[in-house]
């Protein structure tokens, strides 16, 4: 099974350590975003923590493709083989990718050769083996491919030098990677087979160190590595030695610091090589003794080096001795096998000292735990031996370099133990370092154990953390148990310091720390003695809420809408202190009578909703509706069906909330937007009726309708009343007719008022907009100034109807008038003689009438001289008398006086009235006329005397029983026309015939004409003379024609 990569392997393993079940399910990815390079071999780490069922858990993982955010691509399952999406299969069944798993529930994700395609947001999930589902199951991290961008270039060639010669290579090393990363370079050695030896290198920390090989070398200046350029490097090696011969190249690797603080080789690459051949000067050889330092605590190890230099040393014989204060301590002979002596061999047998040949002219004497007794004097002879013929050595020449004295020191116990940290101060969710230093600093192998302590913040006891024993593991202490999730314990290399490293911080990682450093002993019989024991200073952390970045837009907006409209409002989160940052939304209103706002609705950061007593009051829940954008910076409330009591000021509240480390919802802080000014105002009033001013003139009787033209209207949906007025002649205020209400149901004006008018009013509508108002058989009463008011009524958001509007129409003067009065009665006068004892008919014409509806009321009236007394005749009175009268309800006047009983009245048609005087007495001559009074009957019935006229006289004679034949021919209509009307027709013809006759016999005979041929007789026409008063007789006159 494949390891991970050893920049992977620690934190992956450590992190595994600190693992702890909790009470529920956990699953936790590699921190990213990572940057990997196109074409490098990645893994990416997942584990699971707090589940139940079988150790064992499995593991699927998916990606979410930056073009594709929303959809997930499924990769690779370790208990699914069919679970990879067709583009992923073939890569994960010839294992490009593969999982590895470390532990049942701790995996790794491999893919050998990363592509560009493979980045982007990678989920890690666990199928729920619980009895529920407690916790979370998936965790995600972001994958950045990057190009490799690094190169490594040098110019191959072969050299060949000469001992002591010097070398010098160059490697140019360049890069164009966006991202902040660091470089190291590398200068390795290589002989055929060999493992390559590394020469000297520059660490991405820019340290420069030199291999084992090389480090003596690279101290007396021998071996260099300089920047002669921007990408360029120079390795240079003096005196070269036959040693130095091989190929020569340089390595160099681009590192990226991830999430969690550690750096990683992105890519590493190696330039092409150079030939070195060094050639020997001749057989001698030289020895030096080599060692790190001189002086030594109790405990400590050591190591010294005999390196010997010659020519072709595989091809010759060398023995080594070992040297302390001039005392043999162990020999090597050409066959490599140590020999020690007695006190010596006992410490090697106890594995506490080695003699060795680690190469062929690399020799090691090496104490792993040095003695005060230890202190002295070493060093080594190199001895050349020749073979000869029999097998046996000859020693030939002897060489040592010289002594190396050291000094062993006792161990002491005073020390002093001090905690620090560069961030006293920290944000959540960041990370803190805690340094324990130890002073003096003891070697790493120096048995010292530190433990981390912990107050937390307001709390008075002190608690062990963490421990790092001082056999090198870790122990924690069983107050803080969810400290193992997110803490680090480190150890240098080099010392005994330790550090303490917590990620994530929150509340509970807020406190003071110190740190308590033990120094031990271990005895020869493997137990433990306590030296001493330090506790450091008090270390306090503070860990804060990240400051705010919270920004709400402040604009104000004036918004004027009409009612049942919707009022769109929005609230701006302009910036914000994180990505995951959730808000909760309050929403208010303010109105002018109000001195705060009052709650409409409120989100909460966990997207529930509660309505505020204001929209429960005012019943808003069923007309506001809520939106969030997806971007998740906007936020939108609309109120449906606006009404103009929703006029007001609008704002938001809101209130930023973020995730604790410890998964705790904090509000870290609030912001009022600004405002939003809302006038609802009911729709413009549109009303508008016809203004124009009309007059009409009927007659009684007739129908006469008024007009109300409604032109415009507010709404089409809008319903209309109209009520009719009217001002009287008389009246000092107007009266209401009539009214049609918006539901069409018609109400009369007050019955006292309108009396019979109300039975003789209709309303209709014919048309939309247009009202009429019809009256029947019109009267005089009726008369008057009429207008219409119009009331437009619209239909609220509450679905009440309220009165928008109203407008007055033009005003129509209505006049009613009586029919003109057209009788015409016969005027012309007569002279009537009777005889005595006779009948005389006194006739009333009426030629004209009003209506043919009149009824008319006629009297006779006798005009007849008065006897004035002692006045002279030609001073006599007329005197006027009534001589009947007939009412035009046909009631007859008594007859009175001489009159009684003969009188006869005859309607001969409804226009002619005949009033028959019986028994004609001298008393009855005189003038007789008639008076005709003209009635009609209003639309109510009621009579009234509409005109009135008299007729011409008609003059009277009675005369007595013995009457002269011009008054028996006057008094005779037959005998009268016999007399003086039928002879002139018949003279007339009579004469006519005579000049035809005359005409005719002149032209037939000349003798038959005069002289001159002039006719003898012209005769004129008669002319026929006859009294008015039929008192004379016609006279007849003929009058004679002229002769010329």
């Amino acid at each position: 099974m494949p390891t991970p990569p050893p920049h992977l392997a620690p934190p992956l393993l450590l992190l595994l350590c600190l693992g702890l079940a909790s009470a529920q399910r956990h699953v936790a990815v590699q921190e990213g975003p990572l940057y990997r390079t196109e074409g490098s071999h990645v893994t990416l780490w997942c584990k699971v923590s707090g589940y139940q069922g079988p150790a064992e858990q499995n593991f699927q993982w998916s990606i979410y493709l930056p073009s594709a955010p929303e959809r997930e691509v499924q990769i690779v399952s370790t208990a699914d083989p069919s679970f990879p999406y067709a583009i992923y299969t073939q890569r994960v069944h010839s294992r490009e990718i593969y999982v590895e798993r470390v532990q049942g529930d701790a995996v790794l994700l491999h893919i050998k050769e990363l592509q560009d395609r493979d980045a982007g947001e990678y989920e890690c999930h666990t199928p729920n083996t619980d009895e529920r589902y407690f916790g979370s199951y998936s965790a995600k991290m972001n994958l950045v491919v990057i190009p490799d961008s690094l190169r490594v270039t040098a110019v191959p060639q072969t050299l060949h030098k000469v001992e002591r010669d010097s070398l010098e290579l160059k490697c140019e090393v360049s890069k164009s990677t966006a991202q902040h990363s660091h470089v190291s370079i590398a200068w390795y050695r290589q002989r055929g087979g060999e493992a390559p030896v590394e020469v000297i290198s520059l660490s991405r920390d820019f340290v420069l160190r030199a291999g084992g090989s090389y480090a003596q070398r690279q101290a007396t200046g021998d071996v260099r590595l300089d920047k002669v350029g921007e990408t360029t490097s120079k390795l240079t090696i003096y005196n070269l030695h036959p040693s130095d011969q091989g190929e020569f190249y340089c390595e160099a690797a681009e590192w990226i610091q991830d999430p969690d603080k550690s750096w990683y080789a992105m890519t590493r690459k190696r330039s092409q090589g150079t030939i070195v051949n060094v050639q020997a000067t001749d057989k001698e050889f030289s020895v030096r003794l080599e060692t790190e330092k001189r002086t030594y605590i109790v405990g400590e190890p050591v190591e010294f080096r005999c390196i010997l230099e010659a020519q072709n040393v595989p091809d010759r014989y060398f023995s080594i001795s070992w040297a302390f204060n001039s005392s043999l301590i162990a020999s090597l002979g050409p066959n490599a096998v140590p020999v020690l002596n007695n006190e010596f061999a006992q410490r090697e047998a106890l594995g506490q000292l080695k003699v060795a040949k680690e190469s062929d002219n690399v020799f090691v004497l090496k104490i792993y735990r040095l003695r005060l007794e230890d202190s002295g004097k070493y060093n080594c002879r190199v001895t050349e031996r020749e073979k000869t013929v029999t097998g046996d050595f000859i020693d030939k020449e002897s060489k040592r370099p010289k002594n190396i004295p050291i000094t062993v020191l006792p161990l002491k116990a005073g020390f002093a133990v001090t905690a620090i940290s560069r961030t006293p101060g920290v944000t959540y969710n960041e990370s803190f370092d805690l340094q324990c230093i130890i002073k003096p600093h003891y070697p790493s192998w120096v048995p010292v154990s530190v433990t981390w302590r912990f107050q937390p913040a307001g709390s008075t006891e002190f608690h062990d953390l963490v421990t790092f024993t001082r056999d090198g593991g870790v122990q924690w202490g069983d107050r803080y148990m969810g400290f193992r999730t997110r803490t680090a314990i480190e150890k240098a290399e080099s010392s005994n310091n330790v550090r303490l490293s917590i990620s994530r911080a929150s509340d509970t990682e807020a406190g003071k720390y110190q740190c308590v450093a033990e120094l031990w002993r271990k005895n020869y019989n493997s137990s433990w003695t306590r030296l001493a024991d330090r506790t450091s200073n008090l270390l306090e952390i503070r860990v804060l809420r990240p400051v705010t970045k919270l920004q709400v837009s402040k604009s104000k907006r004036s918004i004027t809408l009409v009612e049942n409209r919707p009022i769109p409002l929005n609230c701006s989160v302009k910036s914000q202190t994180s990505p995951d940052s959730h808000f909760a939304v309050l929403w208010y209103v303010h109105k002018p009578s109000d001195a705060d706002g009052k709650l409409i609705l409120k989100t909460t950061h966990s997207s529930a909703f509660e309505y505020g007593t204001y929209a429960e009051e005012e019943g808003l829940r069923g007309r506001l509706q809520f939106e969030r954008s997806a971007s998740g910076g906007l936020f939108s409330l609309t109120v449906q069906r606006a009404e103009v009591r929703d006029s007001g000021s609008y704002y938001c509240h809101v209130e930023e909330w973020l995730l604790s480390p410890n998964h705790a919802w904090y509000k870290l802080a609030e912001e009022v937007s600004g405002r939003t000014e809302v006038t609802v105002k009911q729709p413009d009033n549109r009303l508008q009726v016809n203004q124009t001013h009309r007059n009409i003139t009927v007659l009684e009787n007739q129908w006469v309708t008024l007009e109300c033209q409604v032109s415009s209207r507010t709404s089409p949906s809008s319903q209309l009343s109209v009520e009719w007025y009217v001002w009287r002649p008389g009246h000092p205020e107007k009266e209401a007719v009539a009214r049609l209400s918006r539901q069409s149901t018609l109400r009369y004006g007050d019955p006292a008022v309108l009396g019979d008018l109300r039975g003789r009013i209709h309303m209709e509508s014919p048309s939309l907009g247009l009202y009429l108002l019809s009256i029947q058989n019109a009267t005089v009463r009726d008369s008057g100034v009429y207008d219409c008011r119009v009331e437009e009524w619209l239909l609220d958001p509450s679905d009440r109807w309220y009165k928008r509007a109203e407008d007055l129409s033009g005003l129509t003067t209505l006049t009613v008038k009586q029919p003109d009065p057209t009788l015409q009665v016969d005027t012309a006068t007569a002279n009537l003689t009777v005889q005595e004892k006779e009948s005389f008919p006194l006739d009333c014409s009426i030629l004209s009438r009003s209506s043919p509806e009149s009824h008319f009321a006629v009297t006779w009236y006798n005009l007849r001289a008065k006897d004035a007394g002692g006045r002279a005749e030609e001073e006599e009175e007329e005197e006027r008398e009534a001589v009947l009268s007939v009412g035009p309800d046909a009631i007859f006047s008594p007859e009175t006086g001489r009159w009684e009983g003969r009188l006869r009245f005859q309607r001969l048609s409804a226009v002619l009235f005949r009033l028959t005087v019986l028994q004609a007495g001298g008393a009855d001559s005189g003038n007789y006329s008639c008076r005709v009074e003209e009635w009609l009957a209003d639309p109510n019935g009621v009579w009234y005397r509409l005109a009135e006229e008299e007729s011409g006289m008609v003059a009277v004679h009675v005369q007595d029983a013995g009457s002269t034949l011009q008054s028996v021919i006057c008094s005779n209509d037959a005998l009268f026309y016999f007399v003086f009307f039928y002879p002139f027709p018949i003279f007339g013809i009579l004469i006519i015939t005579i000049l035809l006759v005359r005409f005719k016999s002149r032209n037939s005979s000349k003798n038959s004409e005069g002289k001159n041929g002039v006719p003898l007789l012209w005769i004129k026409e008669p002319h026929l003379n006859y009294s008015p008063t039929c008192l004379e007789p016609p006279v007849l006159s003929i009058h004679p024609g002229t002769i010329d």
